[in-house]
């Protein structure tokens, strides 16, 4: 009898276990996100945990591995593998953070993390190569549900294997208790092949600016779309606070159908489409921002902190899976008429609780914007204080660099130490006997050129600190160099592009084959400039004078794709090109500038697809646009041509704002002239360099608000910063056709002499008197605590009393006078005020008080002649 009991509760339990193998996944994840939602405050370490839910489907759990940032702003991302080789996909998410810690997470795949640390400061970038975003959350959002048999593919042949989870931690004050965060993601994936797949579509502003005081300012977005169908199911929205509202839009044949509006200020969850939305090839999708400028005192723009704005419409979708794409973007106004018939909805604010808008806000906030009223009212007055704000570019004509004996020069570049590197072809020249009809090179006899082609000057007295290039090219052109140092040349002679070492006598890679001009994958046709993708390391080639395409090569030199055509009659159209002869590649917004040399234009394509995105062309450009260069922060430079015979627009350098087209500038030199500006490149801090192949010269340029000095902010001044404005002015007077009369000089000249010596007078006099009274101030006080103490018989003993203020005053070294040490040596004194001035004048003097939060997210929109050879 036991024996059968026995038996019987052996059997119940299989048979329990049987049941539970026949459970529903999904059932089995949604218990698994209630054990782990309890889990929340806990860090489960780096082990990863994958949970088995059947044969097919299992949980991810991503979570940060117990980290504590240390300062408000910090980007954060680590990389989990996708634990299996197959492909698979993501068909539910769970997150696991609050917006006390957490200001917004994004989750992304792809192949290759920016590192392999457990964790890592998302400044070094998220991924190596191509990203998609797969999730994003903030400000205590929902989870995100994607219908059924719908999923994100990963791993295989075409998904990514790795996930990326990007935390953005805004106000660490949460983090006073010590405690460590594991905030994250749970995935729910499965094997099963999924009919439909998900994907993201991204619109965005760039080029929004909310004027002060400005009641409503409207952001509008709009691209064409031209890809197989896609179904949307759910949208989100982001702008930071002085968003009102945000809606997006499918167009078609004139008709506005509503995506998806929202609030900003709620918590920006993906929320459901409420009624299903089709986008069909030759549809507009289209979005509109509402914004306030009321309560600001200065323009805002579009930028990467909470002072700044954003605005972004997600829309995510699925497309059948054979013709899936699993990201897009659009950061355009394909049609700004179009918005007149925009639906009045848009416009109509949605009302917000406050309370609901201080929760989603995040209680920190309030407190943290009171402490820093002060500190904006400070900025604001030394702001004020800044003298001629005006942004210009002159010559820096101190620059020894321009009489430097160099030959043809055709391409300039700066390293990661950002000395600059000129490119120039020694004795060697290009002109009408280089080349036959067949553009193969007729000067082989000449040899190689046996200069170093290859210079590299300090960029402040244009001392050569390297050389090398010597017999490896006969007509050096492009020139460009990659975030690791390696520089990255052409040669038309050659039709080959070369990738070398700064130390190596030996090209690491070469792309092309000598001497033989083509146009197939293999071979190019003068090649003219190179540029470097530095987060996927995929290789650009313009091709060239020959040839009218945009090549992408692999890491390894592998041909992947082109795009481009040569220029038809009439108007040039989008990807057409008649010498697309320099690169600017722009990864804030991934994409790749192309200065369409004799269409007098740039082009703007997207660096994955090659697809066009934007034309920048102005009418002082005149006929030909040599070069172009770009600066993060928004900033293009470029160069243009000489103006043809009877044509006005004067050869120049040009300023212009990425995200408008806009020139806010133009440059020329006051020592010699333009002749040929063959490339241009610029820093940073508005540094310029411009390198003509005709003069055989380098200049260099410097914005104006760099140079001059500014008034006292600090408690000094510096003598060697009246100096650099007295040269400004001068080197304006210069340049200036007004200036020429000898009595309006000589005033001009009398009254800055005056100011500066004004200046220098009272300076030296305040500073001389300053410590004279501070030392008869000190030796009142003590003369008088003597006499109070010690009674009158201390008064026959001055030397001594006097003697040990001295050495108080002279500290250790008893060389001088240490007013320093004295007031250090009593409790309380804090050194502000007394520390050593700053001598160089740089107007990026980082002020360590200053609290400004920094936000980042998906930032984050007729035929001439023949042309001249060179």
């Amino acid at each position: 009898m036991a024996g059968l009991v026995n038996n019987l509760l052996i059997l119940c339990l299989v048979f329990q276990n049987i049941c539970l193998g026949f459970r529903s996944p999904i059932s089995v994840f949604k218990s698994y996100r209630d054990t782990t939602g309890s889990l929340s405050s806990e860090c489960l370490g780096s082990n990863r945990p994958v949970i088995s839910l059947s044969l097919s489907d299992f949980a991810l759990d991503i979570r940060m591995p117990g980290v504590m940032p240390k300062q408000s702003d910090t980007y954060l991302c680590m990389s989990v593998p996708l634990p299996a080789d197959d492909e698979a996909y993501v068909v539910d998410f769970k997150p696991h953070a609050s917006m006390d810690t957490v200001h917004h997470m994004l989750l992304f795949g792809c192949n290759e993390p920016s590192s392999a640390k457990d964790y890592w400061d998302c400044d070094e970038g998220t991924c190596r190569d191509k990203s998609n975003i797969l999730y994003a959350w903030a400000r205590n959002a929902p989870p995100t549900r994607l219908p059924k048999g719908v999923g994100f593919r990963v791993g295989g042949e075409t998904g990514g294997r790795f996930f990326v989870l990007q935390v953005h931690y805004g106000d660490i004050s949460a983090f006073r208790d010590k405690h460590k965060d594991c905030s994250g993601v749970t995935l729910h994936l499965t094997h099963q092949k999924q009919p439909l797949i998900a994907g993201m579509y991204l619109m965005m502003s760039v080029n929004t600016v909310i004027p002060p005081g400005e009641k409503v300012v409207d952001a509008d977005i709009a691209c064409h779309y031209k890809r197989f169908p896609m179904h949307l199911f759910a949208y989100r929205v982001h702008t930071h606070r002085l968003g009102k509202v945000v809606s997006g839009y499918r167009v078609r044949n004139g008709q506005w159908t509503l995506i998806g509006r929202q609030s900003p200020q709620l918590p920006q969850a993906f929320y459901p489409i409420e009624h299903p939305v089709d986008v069909s090839y030759d549809d507009i999708l289209a979005a509109r921002c509402v914004f306030s400028g009321e309560g600001r005192t200065t323009e805002t723009h579009i930028g990467g902190t909470a002072n700044d704005e954003m605005c972004n419409f997600y829309i995510m979708y699925y497309m059948e899976a054979k013709h899936a794409v699993s990201y897009m973007t659009c950061t355009q106004n394909a049609n700004p008429e179009m918005f007149k018939n925009i639906p009045q909805e848009a416009n109509v604010p949605i009302p917000v609780k406050s309370d609901v808008l201080k929760m989603t806000h995040g209680h920190h906030e309030e407190t943290k914007d009171t402490g820093k009223s002060s500190l904006l009212q400070q900025a604001k007055k030394e702001e004020e204080e800044i003298l001629d704000q005006d942004f210009h570019i002159e010559e820096a004509v101190e620059w020894p660099g321009l009489d430097l004996k160099l030959g043809q020069v055709s391409g300039l570049a700066l390293d990661p130490e950002n000395n600059l590197v000129i490119f120039h072809r020694g004795d060697h020249v290009w002109d009408e006997n280089s080349f036959d009809s067949k553009f193969v090179y007729q000067q082989r006899g000449l040899g190689t050129i046996e200069q170093n082609t290859i210079l590299v000057l300090n960029p402040s007295n244009a001392k050569l600190l390297h050389s090398m290039g010597k017999s490896l090219f006969y007509l050096p052109h492009g020139l460009s160099i990659d975030k690791n140092g390696n520089y990255w040349v052409t040669d038309v002679a050659l039709h080959q592009v070369f990738k070398l070492g700064a130390d190596d006598k030996e090209p690491l890679l070469i792309l092309g084959v000598a001497l033989q001009p083509g146009s197939d994958k293999s071979h190019f046709c003068q090649p003219t400039d190179v540029a470097v993708d530095p987060i996927t390391g995929s290789i650009y080639v313009s091709d060239g004078y020959c040839n009218s395409r945009i090549i992408r090569f692999s890491p390894n030199g592998l041909y992947m794709m082109q795009w481009g055509e040569e220029t038809s009659l009439g108007r040039a159209k989008p990807g057409q090109f008649r010498i697309p002869h320099s690169l600017a590649l722009i990864p804030d917004f991934s994409q790749l500038c192309v200065a369409d040399r004799e269409n007098g234009r740039i082009q703007c394509f997207g660096l994955e697809t090659g697809e066009f995105i934007r034309e920048i062309k102005q009418k002082s450009f005149g006929r030909e646009l040599f070069a172009v260069s770009y600066v993060p922060g928004g900033f293009l430079f470029a160069v243009n041509g000489k103006p043809y015979p009877g044509e006005v627009e004067p050869v120049q350098g040009f300023v212009m704002n990425f995200s408008t087209g806009e020139v806010i500038d133009t440059f020329i030199p006051l020592r010699k002239s333009f002749e040929m500006p063959h490339d241009v490149v610029a820093s940073e801090d508005k540094t310029v360099f411009v390198g003509d192949v005709h003069a055989r010269a380098v200049w260099k340029f410097a914005s104006i608000e760099k140079m001059e000095h500014r008034s006292v902010k600090k408690a000094g001044i510096e003598v060697q910063e009246i100096k650099e404005s007295e040269t400004i002015i001068e080197a304006r007077l210069k340049n200036n056709p007004e200036s020429t009369d000898p009595l309006k000089k000589q005033k001009t000249q009398h009254l800055v002499q005056q100011a500066s010596t004004g200046v220098s007078f009272v300076l030296i006099t305040t500073l001389l008197i300053i410590p004279v009274v501070v030392l008869v101030a000190i030796l009142v006080f003590i003369r008088w605590r003597k006499t109070t103490v010690y009674g009158a018989d201390e008064e026959h003993k001055p030397d001594l009393s006097s003697g040990r203020i001295l050495s108080r005053l002279r500290g250790k070294g008893g060389g001088g006078l240490n007013l320093g040490n004295f007031f250090a040596s009593h409790k309380g004194y804090s050194r502000k005020g007394f520390d050593r001035l700053s001598t160089e004048g740089s107007d990026q003097e980082k002020d360590y008080d200053d609290g400004t939060d920094s936000e980042e997210e998906c930032s984050a929109p007729p035929p001439p002649p023949a042309p001249s050879s060179s």
